[in-house]
């Protein structure tokens, strides 16, 4: 049992066993507060943590989409036994109607894929779940229990309901409710599942409970001919053409997965002579392949030998996982139109992304696709795939899927509607309203604190810049390209991983030692945080009567006592001016040249939360001094990977 850090959470997963005894997947958890800082739920759509609730829809517009996820996916079955889980789960909800005679569109408890995401065009009754093409297809993979506050015609009964449904959006059972009698008050929901009676229990009550009578439905359904190995847990809801406010304020789960090893005589009997025949066996085989590779077969270089067992342990590592999945060459070319130009997102040095469409899942996607013979595009693919496909938090970009099919390397990502933070701050899409940008500024906090703390290895991403920050429907920010990160032991400090990344990302120690470590990626943030407010890039000579780059321009600012005067003009003075102040404060902390007077992103993180004290800074930038040291990296040999701008993507 763990507890997890500023938030009322308690957690148990655990796989465990012995011989003769069961293997036990276990997963509890019980969430009495959702905190902003937490990484145990992902959110997607409109949905946010405020005040310790969830709110899931924005009120003042129509047709929204809001979704809320536990961050690690659950054990509903085992294929080599047959295995159910036995599953139950508590949640308290809200639903207000705002005193309107019409409202919409309801609630849902779901479990799903492991790579489900929000359909397009699945906002009102659809849920957020389904669309025209998914609305009772056994493709779909889903249980869903919903509190459906609108009559579609087309699917749902002639009155309010509430419904058990099975790959659809029909309920296979349901009953009479109606969301504005209970408008605003708290609902208790109880959902169990029993593996020996296949049955699926749903009741629910308000207020202190006596009003359970009709509030109860059940429906007999087998997980393992319905939902994958492994699924998602989660609630989504949506509006339409009228609205209403969703909330949840409380979420306990708990499952249990007992898979029974059998261990009598023959079984044993049978296992040792397998043991023994079967490595026998593959000695022989193995003798008969070394002797072709060695001698028959023209001999490859090394490092084509380490490229290969690197993708064959990549294989088998990911195929074994319940994470991102394996796609074909042909199902991508299939979801982009044969990579055509007109689905072209953008464009690199190590190849193009485009916007697909995959029809099976029906999700739309970001496809990566590595430029035939580049030898560092294939090297980051790699890591890329190893170390994100591991990942979950809200505020990561999601790697969906992966091909690479002999010369073809592709990486399928989560499509990101509003583009990276670039091309809002300096490109041509559309300016940011200051609390966007200081949601973006905490939610990439937010990311860099994951990596640094929170994930059981430090990771140092070596490459933050506005180009590799996406932004979703909502706005929210995905931290992506992770093909230059490090995976570090936490308690180590600045290692050499040879000089990667961006002009002007770059902490001053990191270009002089090659040594990268959570305190360049702290300095990174920095300028990207001095880039938001200031809506000007790092390299750029921001002062036309000077060369000075962004960092030591602002700096000259607080000197003179000028700091809000390097906020942003397309924001044409409308700013929160004490968050605009603290974030440049934040901003020049992190990149201060002395990486030991660099705040932990935590701090940075209380500060910019105005929970701790902001720091005190000299009115004159200081003068990085590094000396590389014995054994440091010689930064200038062959290997580096550093680009000029973000348009270029050159490494």
């Amino acid at each position: 049992m763990a507890m997890g850090p500023n938030y009322d959470e308690v957690v148990l997963t655990h796989g465990r066993f012995q011989a003769g005894a069961p293997l036990l997947n276990d997963v509890y958890f019980e969430i009495t507060r959702f905190d902003t800082d937490a990484a145990n739920i992902l959110y997607s759509g409109d949905a946010v943590p405020s005040v310790g609730i969830i709110e899931f829809n924005k009120v003042n517009y129509l047709t929204r989409v809001g979704q809320a996820i536990y961050a690690d996916t659950i054990p509903i079955w085992d294929r080599k036994s047959g295995k159910l889980t036995d599953f139950t789960s508590h949640f308290t909800f809200i639903i207000d109607t705002l005193s309107q005679s019409t409202y919409g569109h309801g609630l849902t408890f779901f479990l799903a894929p492991v790579d489900f995401q929000i359909p397009p065009n699945s906002a009102g009754g659809f849920l957020g779940l389904f669309n025209t093409t998914y609305t009772d297809s056994s493709h779909n993979q889903m249980i869903v229990i919903e509190f459906d506050s609108f009559v579609n015609e087309e699917w749902d009964p002639k009155f309010e309901h509430v419904g058990i449904n099975e790959n659809s959006i029909s309920s296979a059972k349901y009953t009479a409710w109606n969301a504005s009698l209970h408008s605003g008050d708290s609902a208790d929901v109880w959902v169990s599942y029993n593996s020996t009676t296949q049955f699926l229990n749903l009741s629910w009550s308000y207020g202190a409970g006596n009003d359970t009578e009709g509030n109860y439905l059940s429906h007999q359904v087998d997980l393992r001919e319905v939902l994958q190995e492994r699924a998602i847990v989660g609630f989504s809801a949506a509006t339409g053409a009228y609205a209403e406010r969703h909330i949840l304020q409380y979420w306990e789960f708990n499952s249990t997965l007992n898979v029974a090893e059998k261990s009598d005589n023959k079984s044993i009997g049978w296992k040792l002579a397998v043991g023994v025949t079967v490595p026998v066996g593959i000695l022989i085989l193995a003798a008969i392949a070394a002797f072709y590779i060695f001698w028959m077969r023209p001999k490859k270089p090394a490092e084509k030998q380490v490229e290969t067992v690197a993708l064959t342990s990549m294989n088998d590592d990911l195929e074994r996982g319940a994470g991102p999945k394996r796609f074909s060459y042909d199902d991508l070319v299939s979801a982009t139109n044969n990579f055509s130009s007109d689905r072209k997102l953008g464009e690199g040095g190590f190849g193009c992304v485009y916007k697909g469409y995959l029809s099976r899942e029906g999700i739309t996607v970001a496809v990566k696709k590595i430029s035939q013979g580049s030898k560092q595009g294939k090297k980051e693919y790699i890591t890329e795939v190893k170390i994100i496909s591991s990942l979950r938090h809200r505020n990561l970009v999601r790697l969906i899927g992966w091909c690479h099919d002999q010369t073809q390397f592709l990486l399928v990502y989560e499509f990101m509607p509003n583009g990276s933070l670039d091309s809002h701050l300096f490109g041509q899409k559309s300016s940011l309203e200051w609390a966007v940008r200081y949601k973006i500024a905490t939610g990439l906090a937010s990311a860099l604190l994951y990596l640094h703390e929170e994930w059981e290895q430090c990771v140092v991403h070596r490459d933050i810049k506005t180009s590799n920050i996406m932004l979703d429907s909502g706005f929210n920010v995905k931290l992506g390209d992770f093909g230059l990160a490090r995976l570090m032991d936490h308690e180590l400090g600045p290692q050499t991983t040879g000089l990667a990344g961006t002009l002007g990302y770059l902490a001053p120690e990191y270009v002089t030692t090659g040594k990268a470590s959570k305190e360049s990626d702290v300095y990174s943030f920095g300028v990207v945080a001095l880039e938001i407010a200031c809506g000007r890039k790092a390299m750029d000579s921001v002062d036309p009567n000077s060369d000075l780059g962004l960092v030591q321009w602002v700096w000259d600012l607080l000197g003179k006592g000028e700091l809000i005067s390097g906020v942003d003009p397309k924001l044409n003075k409308v700013f929160d001016k004490k968050e605009a102040e603290c974030l440049m404060m934040v901003g020049l902390w992190c990149a201060h040249p002395d990486r030991s007077l660099r705040p932990s992103i935590r701090q940075a993180i209380q500060v910019l939360k105005f929970e701790g004290a902001g720091p005190n800074l000299p009115m004159k930038m200081p003068v990085p001094m590094y000396f590389a040291e014995p054994g440091d990296a010689e930064v200038s040999s062959g290997g580096g990977s550093i680009t000029y701008t973000s348009i270029d993507l050159i490494r």
